[in-house]
C-alpha cells in the first residue's frame, strides 16, 4: 500500500483518484453492443456470450427443472445461512414503508402522496469467480416487498453452460421471475431493449465491473432507469489506537479481494497504528485463496496518515467511500460530521462482511465518489411517489384567483382560462 503522510488539501484530489478507467475509455464498445442487441436480439447476445462466457447456449433462459435442481446442490448449513440473512434484510426493508401523506393545504385542497412499485425491474448478478448470491438477496427482496410484479434476473453462465447453484437456490426463494443465462454488457443492453426471450424492464440494479457500469449508464439514455453507477468495490476506514489492527487488515482485505481494480483506504492520526495494520496485511494476504487479486488492488490503496480528526472528516467526505468504517474513540464526532458515504460500520466488532451478509443493511451501494449524491439500494428503490390532488368549489375559491395572476404573469393565457372558467361557473350558480 501507498503510504502518505500529511497531505496538502489541494493534492486530495489527485491521491484519491480510483484505478478505474473513465467511460470515454470504453463507452465506444459499449455503444457497439448496444447498437447491435437493439437491432440483433437474441442472436447478438448468442454471439457475445459465446465470445466473451466461451460456451454456445442453445437458449437463455433458466428452466423450472434448473431452479428445482439446484436447491440439492446446497448444504443445509449454507441453507440456514442464508435463512439467516433473508430473516434480516427482510426486517430492516419491510421497515422502511411509510404510510400515504395526506394535506389539506388550504380548505377544499386535499393533496396526497401514495407510493406504486415499479411493475418490472432487472437484477444484475456477477458471476465468474466470485457468485454473489447475496446481491440476489439484497435485491429481490426488497422487490418483492415493494410489489414489482416482473423480477428478471441475469447473471453469466459458465463455460458449461450453467449458473452457479446457489445463485438459482437464493433467486427461487426470493420470488425472482424469471432467470437467464446472460451477463455483461449484453444481458444490460436486452434488459434495456428486450430481445425475443428476454423482456424490458425499467429500472436495472446491480454491481458489475467497469463495463457493466457503463452500459447501465447508457441504459439511461434510452428511457431505462438505474439504481446508480455501482462500480469496483472500495472501503475507507478511519482508526486510532483502540483500533484492533487485525480486524483492520481484515476489513481492508475482504473489499481488495473482490477485484484488482477495488480500492481500500485507511486514514489514521496514529503511525503506529499503519505501522501495525500494514504488517498485518502482509501476513494475512500470504495465506488468502484470492491473493493474486488482492495484492492488485492492495497496490491500488493507500495509508493516509493526517494531523486531526478535521482533516481526516473533510478528506473522507472528498473521498465519498463505499463502505465506511469507523473505529475510534471520538466516534461521535465522525458520526455526526460524515456527509459522504454508502453504509456506516461502526466499531472494532462491526466487520464489513456483516452488512455485506447478513445483518440486513443493503449491500448495493454507490462507488467512485457517487456518494455524494447517491443512496444505497433500499425499499423506495423500487417504487415511485405518485401525488393525488381534489379540489371542491371551496378549494377553487380559495386557490383560483392566485393560479390566474401566476398564469397571466407567464404569458400562458390557456392555463389562466382553465381556472376562469371554473369561478365564473362557481359565480353563476
Amino acid at each position: 500500500m501507498q503510504r502518505i503522510e500529511y497531505p496538502q488539501r489541494e493534492n486530495w484530489s489527485t491521491f484519491l483518484k480510483r484505478p478505474t478507467q473513465t467511460v470515454s475509455d470504453i463507452e465506444s464498445t459499449v455503444n457497439s453492443i448496444f447498437e447491435e442487441v437493439k437491432t440483433g436480439g437474441d442472436s447478438v447476445v448468442a454471439n457475445y456470450t459465446e465470445k466473451f462466457d466461451r460456451v454456445k447456449l442453445n437458449s437463455f433462459a433458466v428452466s423450472k427443472n434448473e431452479l428445482k435442481g439446484a436447491s440439492e446442490q446446497v448444504s443445509d448449513d449454507l441453507k440456514q445461512a442464508i435463512a439467516l440473512a433473508k430473516n434480516n434484510i427482510e426486517k430492516f426493508h419491510v421497515a422502511q414503508k411509510t404510510e400515504k401523506v395526506e394535506v389539506e393545504t388550504l380548505p377544499g385542497v386535499l393533496c396526497w402522496q401514495e407510493k406504486r412499485p415499479i411493475q418490472k425491474v432487472g437484477l444484475y448478478i456477477p458471476g465468474g469467480t466470485a457468485p454473489l448470491f447475496s446481491t440476489i438477496l439484497m435485491l429481490a427482496i426488497p422487490a418483492k416487498l415493494a410489489g414489482c410484479k416482473e423480477i428478471i434476473l441475469c447473471t453469466p453462465p459458465d463455460s458449461n453452460g450453467k449458473i452457479n447453484p446457489t445463485i438459482l437456490y437464493v433467486a427461487n426463494l426470493c420470488g425472482v421471475t424469471e432467470v437467464f443465462k446472460v451477463g455483461g454488457i449484453q444481458a444490460i443492453a436486452a434488459m434495456t431493449f428486450g430481445t425475443e426471450t428476454i423482456p424490458n424492464v425499467f429500472k436495472i440494479f446491480g454491481p458489475g465491473n467497469q463495463y457493466v457500469t457503463v452500459a447501465k449508464q447508457l441504459a439511461t439514455k434510452y428511457g431505462v432507469a438505474i439504481d446508480m453507477p455501482a462500480g469496483p468495490s472500495e472501503l475507507l476506514v478511519v482508526a486510532d489506537d483502540s483500533a484492533e489492527p487485525s480486524f483492520v487488515a481484515s476489513d481492508l482485505l475482504s473489499q481488495a479481494e473482490h477485484g484488482g481494480d477495488s480500492q481500500v483506504i485507511l486514514v489514521s492520526k496514529s503511525v503506529s497504528l499503519l505501522n501495525a495494520v500494514e504488517k498485518e496485511i502482509m501476513e494475512q494476504i500470504a495465506v488468502l485463496p484470492r491473493k493474486e487479486i488482492a495484492e492488485k488492488a492492495i497496490a491500488n490503496s493507500k495509508l493516509i496518515l493526517v494531523e486531526n480528526d478535521s482533516t481526516a472528516v473533510d478528506l473522507i467526505n472528498e473521498y465519498g467511500p463505499e463502505h465506511y468504517i469507523i473505529c475510534v474513540e471520538n466516534e461521535d464526532f465522525y458520526l455526526n460530521n460524515i456527509q459522504n458515504a454508502g453504509s456506516v460500520f461502526i466499531g472494532n466488532y462491526t466487520s464489513e462482511s456483516a452488512g455485506d451478509y447478513a445483518s440486513g443493511t443493503n449491500h448495493t451501494l454507490p462507488t467512485n465518489g457517487y456518494a455524494k449524491q447517491y443512496s444505497g439500494v433500499n425499499l423506495d428503490s423500487f417504487m415511485k411517489s405518485m401525488t393525488f390532488q381534489k379540489i371542491n368549489k371551496n378549494g377553487i375559491e380559495n386557490i383560483g384567483r392566485a393560479v390566474e395572476l401566476m398564469a397571466d404573469a407567464e404569458g400562458l393565457q390557456a392555463h389562466k382560462n382553465a381556472m376562469t372558467l371554473r369561478l365564473k361557473s362557481i359565480e353563476k350558480n
